[in-house]
């Protein structure tokens, strides 16, 4: 089988481009990627159109940076204190950077990306009929039901390019296993051109095969494996570390500025090459 293990840095700059549509914050408040989102940061990414249901503060930090072009997603914000204030910043004042963002409820954005997954252009629901959400842009389109005459709404399916989902352990073939709440992963990554998987932990084909259960997706699928252990935090993953709620805090006192925001981008982010530079600060700033 093919070896996929790939450095973040390489993967980030081999596979995802400037314009490329990211789907990543899969699990909701679990696994986010944020090793991944912040290498985007660190390579300079633009243009970007990220695709998501509760997308935490990942997408955030990103829009922060002037990454991002567009957002189709259910929630941004921060899952312990609320607001997402770079996001505030670029959708009521242009700053850093103009940003378009497409509404979804977490039902909606899941079946745009199962349609494109089972190949349909649309996949009809009655969640959302006479919300604004169902108003707010071209992605949803009223129908009537072809055998009963039923009102319903037609949910345009949604390709990502790449999608990222951050789990336990994989092997260096691509077989990756996680477990916990997995959201909308997937159906984010049946859908996407291509998948990176970020895992916290190594491990031989042998491990996967003892517990198949476990697998969210097989190596076929996947494009590049990142080995990344820490790579969620500040965000849980089951089995190996909690929600860090003070990290959330700190990031949520330092954001609601732009000079706050530039701080906590040079220190946590373009301060460190990678994400062991910044476990390692994140332990020096604890000891002191």
């Amino acid at each position: 089988m093919t070896d996929k293990l790939l450095p973040m840095r390489e993967a980030v700059a081999r596979l995802v481009p400037d314009g490329a549509s990211v789907a990543c914050g899969l699990a909701l408040e679990a696994a986010i990627p944020f090793a991944f989102a912040h290498e985007l940061i660190r390579q300079r990414r633009r243009d970007l159109h990220l695709i998501g249901p509760i997308a935490d503060a990942v997408f955030d930090q990103l829009v922060g940076a002037g990454c991002v072009a567009v957002i189709e997603a259910a929630w941004v914000g921060n899952v312990t204190t609320g607001s997402g204030y770079c996001f505030r910043r670029a959708v009521e004042q242009g700053r850093p950077r103009e940003l378009t963002v497409r509404q979804h409820s977490n039902l909606t954005i899941s079946l745009a990306l199962q349609a494109a997954a089972s190949g349909v252009g649309y996949l009809p629901t009655r969640t959302a009929l006479g919300s604004d959400i169902a108003g707010d842009h071209d992605g949803f389109q009223p129908v009537a039901c072809p055998f009963t005459g039923q009102p319903l709404l037609a949910v345009r399916a949604v390709r990502p390019d790449v999608a990222v989902a951050h789990v336990q352990r994989a092997d260096r073939h691509g077989n990756a296993q996680a477990w916990g709440n997995l959201g909308i992963s997937q159906e984010a990554l049946a859908a996407a051109r291509t998948v990176i998987v970020v895992a916290e932990e190594l491990v031989d084909s042998q491990e996967i095969r003892r517990r198949p259960e476990l697998t969210l997706l097989p190596g076929a699928l996947v494009t590049a494996v990142v080995h990344e252990p820490g790579g969620s935090h500040p965000a849980p993953l089951q089995g190996f570390h909690p929600h860090d709620a003070g990290a959330y805090r700190d990031y949520a006192r330092a954001s609601a500025t732009e000079e706050g925001f530039q701080a906590w981008l040079e220190r946590w982010v373009l301060g460190v090459p990678d994400r062991k530079g910044y476990l390692a600060a994140l332990e020096t700033g604890r000891d002191g």
